[in-house]
Parts: structure tokens; sequence; C-alpha cells
């Protein structure tokens, strides 16, 4: 086979470094992007947080202020982007109340808590934390003691028996009913330690102990046929039930609190809603100009001092097309959904990632980038910005109806319903249409379905 040499012509896309930076930074929320600067501050020396009270120079003068900076008397040049009066000096300036507030244990551990104020030997501290292993998240024993008992070595001579004490010592934890087989004998418990002169006990435990599925699929009348009882009487065993807690593992906040930070804020300024950035989601940094004034100087390519200059450059740049992009996204937004802020969900109009996008000349995934983990504070309260998208459904009159409106309407209709008469799909077909919405059954069932939402039949009250 011969050799040769040609040559071929073709087009490739390169990120640049600073590109790839500023993608990375867009598509951050606003608590990841205040952990992604916290690594730059520490590994950057030239890159540091501002004050809040200086102003920021353009660009273009940005070199000629650092350079006539060491002139100054009683003053700093900073490149920098971002000010606000909110910033806070002083030695105080670097605490975070939130890093310093308690640890939260999880259901687990703290159950493990307990048991070490008890007094139990080795073995049956081994087999106990064994139950506590076996817990699923909603507090139940997700395997019978007659199975854990096989499943551990001959050797060890473990008996059913001796679980199952282990296991009623477990229930008597907080909180009560913890290690449960199911929900049947989780609620049977709570019963059981109500006083006797509740009304309707005997028959909310039979209820529970041999015809929970009825209850639990509204069939009334079948229920009180089997029980010889009245409806009053199925009633009020009904509504003790229904005081009694679910789920074992219900007295646990195991999920973290979530605190979340309003990139934008919407005010109604001379009548119109408008978006403003939040100025406290802001990142207040700066190049400093004094290192910065001194490489320049210095004129060496090879220091590295000089390539960790252009990263801080470039992150002070980014962190500013990040914000302008977020507020010209945002402004489009709420400029298209002005009847929202006025009127609620019912108002919400038809809207997808395309309309911004070619409003402001940019790509459909950074309108993406730019709406996902991004949120939006108005007097309604607080909403990511992707919220403000749905798709369209055309109306008798002519017009689109989104998504939002018509589940608000839904949700509207089957609150002001008659518990004893809920409204099937086809009903609330029905009356949308009567509303000039025209929506198939099964296109209510999927939107009830996305609000979580139960069927008529489980919704069905006496």
């Amino acid at each position: 086979m011969k050799q040769s040499l040609q040559l071929k012509v073709s087009q490739q896309l390169t990120l640049t470094p600073q590109l790839q930076q500023s993608i990375k930074l867009l598509q951050m929320s606003t608590l990841e992007l205040g952990t992604e600067l916290e690594r730059y501050l520490q590994d950057n020396p030239l890159l540091e947080r501002s004050e809040g009270n200086e102003s920021s120079e353009p660009e273009n003068q940005q070199e000629s202020v650092a350079s006539e900076a060491p002139e100054r008397e009683g003053s700093e040049a900073y490149e920098e982007w971002g000010s606000s009066k909110a910033g806070h000096g002083g030695d105080d300036s670097e605490f975070d109340p939130i890093l310093n507030t308690p640890e939260k244990l999880g259901m687990r551990a703290q159950l493990m808590a307990q048991m070490g104020e008890l007094v139990l030997s080795a073995r049956e501290r081994a087999l106990l934390t064994l139950l506590i292993e076996e817990i699923d998240d909603e507090g139940y024993l997700a395997t019978h003691v007659n199975e854990i008992s096989l499943s551990l070595p001959p050797a060890l001579e473990v008996e059913p028996e001796e679980l199952e004490y282990l296991r009623q010592l477990l229930r008597q934890m907080d909180p009560p009913g913890i290690g449960s087989y199911n929900l049947s004998e989780f609620l049977a418990s709570q019963l059981a330690a109500l006083p006797s002169d509740v009304p309707a006990k005997a028959l909310a435990a039979t209820i529970i102990k041999q015809h929970l599925a009825l209850l639990g699929n509204r069939d009334y009348a079948k229920l009180r046929k089997i029980m010889d009882a009245s409806e009053d009487e199925i009633r009020t065993a009904q509504s003790l039930i229904a005081r009694l807690r679910p789920r074992p593992a219900g007295g646990f906040d195991g999920d973290d609190t979530r605190y979340l930070m309003p990139d934008v804020v919407v005010r109604k300024v001379r009548g119109q809603w408008t978006a403003h950035i939040n100025a406290q989601a802001q990142p207040k940094l700066r190049v400093n100009s004094i290192y910065a004034n001194l490489l320049q100087q210095q004129r060496d390519s090879s220091n590295n001092l000089s390539g960790q200059l252009q990263e801080a450059r470039w992150l002070v740049k980014n962190i500013q097309q990040r914000f302008d992009t977020i507020l010209k996204v945002s402004e489009a937004i709420v400029q298209r959904q002005q009847q929202f802020f006025e009127q609620g969900e019912v108002a919400m109009r038809p809207l997808i990632l395309r309309d911004i996008a070619d409003e402001l000349g940019l790509h459909e995934s950074t309108i993406s980038r730019v709406t996902t983990q991004k949120y939006l504070l108005c007097s309604r309260g607080l909403f990511e910005l992707k919220y403000f998208f749905g798709s369209a459904l055309e109306t008798d009159s002519g017009g689109e109806c989104s998504a939002t409106a018509i589940k608000a309407h839904m949700r509207r209709l089957i609150d002001g319903e008659n518990a004893k008469k809920p409204l099937s799909d086809n009903v609330l077909a029905e009356q949308l249409a009567n509303l000039g919405i025209q929506v198939a059954r099964r296109t209510v069932a999927k939107y009830r379905e996305a609000m979580q939402i139960a069927p008529a039949s489980l919704r069905k009250a006496l």
C-alpha cells in the first residue's frame, strides 16, 4: 500500500477555556456558584472579595486605573464587578451562621443514640443494631424476624422469639411504632395508646385490623354492610383513623432544609412589573490592582501569577456576563407574563424556550441553562424560572391557554366540588369546555396525576 500526503479542509468548534468557564458558571445555581467562587478565592491569590462600596470600572479603563493606583493618596483602585452597600466588614465578615447550626441526625443515628441509653447485653445491642439497619425509609421493618433469623449463621443460635422481643423494644422508641411490619400494625399500636372512651375506637380497631383496604378504596357502602354500622359511625371511625400518623418515620426530620436565594426580584414600578437582579445574590469579587500592576511591570509571561491574573479577569467578566444574561431572560419572561403577576396561575400565558431564545438572539440551550435552578421572587411567592414555561392548548375563542393555567382551573374546580360527589375526569373536561378550554379526558387525567390529585373514587367522602 502506497503512502501519500493529503490536505483536507474542515471546520471544528473549539471551546476556549474562557468560554468553558462561562458555560459552567451559567448553569450553576446561586448556591453552587458560591461554593465554586470559594474554591477560586482559595486557589487564586489575585482574586479577593470586595468590600461592596467601590464602583466598578469599564473594562477598557481597567488597565489605566490599575497603573495609576499607587499614585493615589488614601485610596485603592480595583478591577472588579458587583457593588452594593450591603457588604459586611470587620472581623465577622467571614462568619456564616448557617455553617454553625448543629447537624441533624438521620433516623438510624437517632435510634442508635436511644439504644445507647438502654441497659442491654453486647449480644442484644448487636441484634438490635441489625434490626435498626433493616428498617426502611418509611420506618417499617422490611424483613420479618423469621427471615432475619434464618439468614444469620446457625452458630449464633438466634431464635425469632429473641428478635421479636427486641423488635417490640424498638417499637417503644421515639417515635412510637418504629419497626412495625405494616400500616395496619402501626395504626393499631397508635389506636391502642388512646383512651378507652374515645368515640368509635373499637370500630376503628376492627376496620384497621380486617378491612383497611375497603377504607382505603372508600368503599363505604360495603364497609357499612360488613360492619353493620351506620353512616355516622363509619364517619366517626374514619375521622379517628385519619388523625393517626401514616408513617413510623414521620417523626424524624431526615430531609435537610434547602435554602434558596432568589436570583431575580420582581417589583411593580409605575404600573408595570419589572425584573431586577437580587443584590444579595451577586458575588462581590475583585482583582487586586496592586498585584496586577506589579505583574504588568514585570512583563514576565513565564510567571505562574500571570496565568492566575488572566484567570481572575476571566472570572470577574464571566460572572458579570452570567448575571447580565439572567437579567435579560428574566426581563423577557416577566414582560410576557404580566398577567400572571396580576391575577395568578389562571392568567399564565403559553411560553416555550424558543420564544425567549428568538427574542434575545440566544440558543435554546442557553435559555435552558439560565432558567434551571434560578429563582424569581415576587409578591406571589418564589418560583424557578422554568415554571413560567408551558405548552399551549387552543381555546374556543381562537386564543391559547397554557398548561399551568389549565391546572389552576382544574384545582379550583376540585377544591369547590361536593366531597360526596367528586368530579370525574369527564366532568372536569366538560366544565373546562364551559370555560372555553377544550381538553380531552386523558389530558385532564394526565394533569390531575401531575398535580398528585387522587381520582374521583378516592376523593369521595361520607
